[in-house]
């Protein structure tokens, strides 16, 4: 038997990577290494960086429970800031020293005599460790679509995710193909400058006005001094997104009113910024509020009003080495195409790394060929030692943070159930896994994504099956209790 070289593998050094490492300390690892691709930490929020880049939930919100930072700007802060926090974080907790930057993971094998997983990076190396955790996050896989003709475009091709910031819009022509959250926030910045912007849009998207403040630098001293006052205020925002998701979604069926209130809220605002009748048909959706994400901005509405910006709804037929031609007929000339058009959810990202479990079980291949789930958004039958931070039924509806909190809570409650019985191997019952894949369905039989009209939202809550297994349907309480309270006999333990 070899030697064993590693406690365990985190694939992924963003948040959930850290939090995850965070976690591990608690439980008395220490030998353990974080993976990533990339030369630096921080996830999306290190290799995201377009201009008009913030957070778009409150930051009071959008943190570490255990970890409140007193020093945000303002109340949806940058993503320089989000990304600072990391760093923080990361030195804080000793987590840096862990990290293996520029490592990508490609595999993960299951070695059922000596209880390992054997990892494979792509330079050939390979790691083997008692546990691994995936913490590769739900949008790490930059999407490009195979439109005709794309690849034959001369100009200069910019995916958001790979943003580069010695690029300069103005006196330029641009074409932006995209409406979702991330465009919501760039195409704005891009139409203060550039000689003319032409916007793609497929699927509108909900926008309603957003609240933001800044924190001036004696509210700074104050929440560093009394901690509880910047509490205070992450107990109201995250009252306000809990009632959001939980009525306006999760229990739809109960509280229709609510969605139609936030949706009536957009309509308004679309009514106050736009005069243009037909411009502000376009832009309004067809799906109810909620099937697809919503976003906040007090200018992307705005943007539609310049002179230099032209909205696109009929679709694109082709690229032309100089141009688009839309559906219409009509073609634009443009000198730059900017790709706003997210990630790869469902087919790069579950999982993000082919993982190979007992038995030679695929965890793609089985996932696709049965349906996608896991135990409580964590754990998967026939993968010993082996939690997956980005599955099926594991995000909390609007904030990633809940998500890592619960997670956490439910990796403290299994390793210290390990290291009470002394024991080293864990693997969730397919009992257990499918009692929750039941209770899973349940509940989202009386939520928006079942009894709503969804279906040309092309939301990446729903997977190519048509099942919105993103998101956990529930609240943040109910995960907490779960995690907390669950019965460590739903494990395998050994």
């Amino acid at each position: 038997m070899p030697s064993m070289q590693l406690d365990a593998i985190i694939v992924g050094a963003g948040f959930a990577g850290i939090g995850a490492a965070i976690q591990l300390k608690r439980s008395g690892f220490d030998n353990f290494v974080v993976l990533d691709r990339e030369d630096d930490l921080g996830g999306t929020w290190y290799v995201n960086h377009y201009p008009g880049l913030t957070v778009d939930v409150p930051t009071t919100t959008y943190s570490y429970f255990f970890e409140p930072n007193p020093n945000w700007s303002r109340l949806f802060s940058t993503g320089a800031e989000i990304k600072q926090y990391a760093d923080n974080v990361a030195d804080k907790y000793d987590v840096r020293r862990h990290i293996r930057f520029n490592a990508c993971a490609e595999s993960a094998q299951w070695d059922e005599e000596d209880n390992l997983w054997r990892v494979t990076l792509a330079d050939g190396d390979t790691l083997v460790a008692r546990y691994l955790i995936t913490a590769t996050g739900f949008l790490s896989q930059p999407f490009t679509p195979e439109i005709p003709g794309i690849h034959s475009f001369e100009g200069t091709v910019i995916h958001t995710a790979q943003w580069d910031d010695s690029y300069e819009p103005a006196n330029r022509k641009v074409g932006i193909i995209g409406t979702g959250a991330t465009a919501v926030q760039l195409i704005p910045e891009l139409a203060k400058d550039a000689a003319d912007l032409t916007v793609y849009q497929r699927t509108a998207i909900y926008v309603v006005p957003k609240i933001d403040i800044p924190f001036s630098a004696r509210a700074q001293r104050i929440f560093a001094r009394f901690p509880l006052t910047q509490r205070a205020i992450r107990v109201v925002t995250d009252f306000v997104y809990e009632v959001l998701v939980d009525w306006g979604i999760l229990h739809y069926s109960r509280f229709p009113a609510g969605n139609k209130a936030a949706a009536y809220l957009s309509k308004v605002w679309r009514f106050a910024t736009i005069r243009d009748k037909e411009l502000r048909r376009k832009l309004t959706p067809d799906y109810d509020f909620g099937c697809k994400r919503p976003t906040f901005s007090n200018k992307f509405y705005r943007a539609f009003t310049k002179p230099n910006v032209h909205l696109q709804t009929s679709g694109i037929d082709h690229i032309e080495a100089d141009g688009i031609v839309a559906n219409d007929g009509s073609k634009a000339v443009i000198d730059t195409l900017v790709l706003a058009t997210g990630f790869d959810l469902w087919e790069a990202n579950f999982p993000a790394i082919e993982v190979v479990g007992r038995g030679g079980r695929n965890l793609g291949k089985w996932w696709r060929e049965t349906r996608f789930q896991a135990y409580q958004g964590v754990s998967v039958p026939y993968f010993p030692n082996f939690l997956s931070l980005a599955s099926p039924y594991a995000f909390l509806g609007l904030n990633f943070f809940n998500s890592m909190e619960y997670q956490m809570r439910h990796m403290d409650r299994l390793f210290g159930e390990l290291k009470q019985r002394g024991a080293t191997t864990f693997e969730i019952t397919e009992a257990a896994n499918t009692r929750y894949l039941d209770h899973m369905t349940e509940l989202l039989g009386t939520s928006l994504f079942t009894l709503g009209n969804c279906a040309s939202s092309r939301s990446y809550y729903f997977n190519p099956s048509g099942e919105a297994t993103l998101l956990r349907p529930m609240t943040t309480h109910e995960a907490l209790r779960e995690a907390s309270t669950y019965p460590v006999s739903d494990y395998r333990i050994s």
